[in-house]
């Protein structure tokens, strides 16, 4: 048994966790600021200088706030639903491949956990269960409201998932491959898919947005409406894990939007590096390109007003998915053309 492999992987799942965290915690502050821009207004100023604190002290009052449960809850799914959420959130990045090779005291370390030659299949696996934390919770609450939010986000992310997998098969069909490591080496340098699939990435983002419950998206908790939908009853760090889940599923769907069509560690010019400078550099470069994909998501929320359920769900069923079938159809057909079926 190779236990150095072991520490290795070990170690960046520690580094990965950490990193998902920190940035879902930030991603709270750096929103509230850009709102604040947006709308003319100074956002948070009072927890340490520029308000740079402000991700702590909410943390702090999110464990320090009463642990209430409904009487009438059911107990241990309201306890499981957050869990399920976060875990489901975090565990995809263990197959996202952060950047090239790196070596460390004469071994070269992989910096990604694991490649599954089926990674886009896990991912979307991974992303069906993430359904379950908010339908447990919102049904355990015991709480109609909570029920009409789970009830919304279910048919929200399925609809949603059906569109999202349909572009998806564009970029497999392409790389003619399962795995995110050979999807992402198929895009060296700026060969990035986007130039290819354009109209692939744009239904891929907008269900990303959805899937997320991210606005115009935010259905599911939206309080005009539910007060605040699924989460209605939860207190303390409850609380805290399906609002945190959402940051870092943004963060997730970020990097999986900058590796699918934006070439993720890869970057111009790239050819003219090696070794653990082209590591650090395609690390960064991802990373650049992640945190676009989060300004993106941010600005959406407060620039494009919440539809109507209706609305929504006409937009997934009515034109997403068949934008998605006629695009994978046409670069089915031009590929079968280009290697000569016809």
């Amino acid at each position: 048994m190779d236990y150095a492999l072991i520490i290795e992987k070990f170690v960046l799942v520690v580094i990965l966790f950490l990193i998902s965290l920190g940035i879902a915690a930030y991603s709270t502050y750096f929103e509230r600021k850009l709102a604040a821009w947006i709308q003319d207004r100074v956002g948070p100023d009072r927890a340490g200088p520029f308000g740079i604190l402000q991700p702590i002290a909410d943390g702090v009052k999110m464990f320090l706030k009463e642990d209430f449960i409904p009487q009438n809850a059911d107990k241990w799914l309201f306890i499981i639903g957050p869990g399920i959420s976060m875990f489901t959130a975090l565990i995809t990045s263990a197959i996202i491949p952060w950047g090239p090779d790196i070596t460390l005291f004469g071994r070269t370390i992989s910096l990604q956990v694991t490649d599954f030659n089926i990674g886009v299949l896990y991912m979307f696996g991974v992303v069906s269960i993430g359904v379950y934390g908010i339908m447990l919770g919102g049904w355990a609450s015991n709480n109609k409201y909570s029920l009409f939010g789970a009830i919304r986000a279910s048919s929200q992310m399925i609809s949603y998932e059906l569109a999202m997998g349909i572009s998806l098969i564009t970029i497999v069909l392409m790389s003619g491959s399962l795995s995110l490591t050979d999807i992402v080496n198929k895009q060296h340098g700026m060969d990035w898919n986007i130039w290819y699939q354009p109209v692939a990435f744009l239904v891929f983002f907008i269900c990303s947005l959805a899937e997320t419950n991210r606005a115009p998206f935010d259905l599911p908790e939206c309080e005009s409406e539910l007060i605040g939908g699924y989460h209605t009853e939860y207190s303390s760090m409850k609380l805290g894990l399906f609002l945190f889940s959402e940051y870092v599923a943004m963060f997730i769907s970020s990097a999986l939007i900058a590796m699918l069509f934006f070439g993720g560690f890869n970057f111009p010019g790239m050819d003219s590096f090696s070794g653990n400078t082209l590591a650090i550099l395609g690390v960064l470069a991802f990373f650049t390109k992640i945190f676009f994909f989060i300004f993106v998501f941010m600005w959406i929320r407060w620039t494009i007003p919440r539809f109507r359920f209706d609305q929504l769900m006409h937009l997934g069923w009515k034109t997403l998915i068949p934008i998605a079938i006629i695009n994978m159809l046409i670069t089915g057909l031009v590929i079968a053309f280009n290697e000569g079926w016809f």
